[in-house]
């Protein structure tokens, strides 16, 4: 089993890609805020997990580039939010190349990502902020 990466490291990854005016945009509202309360971190951990293993991770996912609807699920958001939403981003923003399986270690680094981008927006949007989210 990987050790998962130093959550400060993962605040520099997102506060890096919230400086992009399109990433910035990205907030949990509404459903899947809703969501993410009802099912908690452990649960949305694992949709990640699926998520990620059936639409990312393949070597050449089916519609790249259009797989990651805007909506729907928190972790659907947090994947535009941090750059994870397609093979293209993930090779420009995290440095993991195109063209082939996602490595276990690759798989849970993104997790971590999204789950870190998540577990923000729930808390203040800042890490360890107090109070809810920014409204939008």
């Amino acid at each position: 089993m990987t050790a998962s990466p130093d959550p400060r490291a993962l605040d520099r990854t997102l506060d890096a890609l919230a400086r992009q005016p399109f990433r910035a945009r990205f907030r949990l509202r509404g459903r899947d805020r809703a969501t993410a309360e009802l099912k908690g971190p452990a649960t949305i951990r694992w949709h990640a997990y699926d998520l990620i293993a059936r639409r990312l991770a393949p070597a050449r996912p089916h519609k790249d580039g259009k797989q990651t609807p805007y909506r729907g699920h928190p972790v659907f958001v947090a994947q535009h939010a941090t750059a994870t939403c397609c093979r293209g981003c993930l090779e420009r923003w995290h440095g993991i190349p195109k063209g082939r399986e996602l490595t276990r270690a690759e798989h849970m680094y993104v997790v971590d990502v999204i789950c870190r981008w998540i577990e923000r927006e729930m808390t203040g949007g800042t890490p360890g902020g107090p109070g809810p989210a920014r409204p939008g």
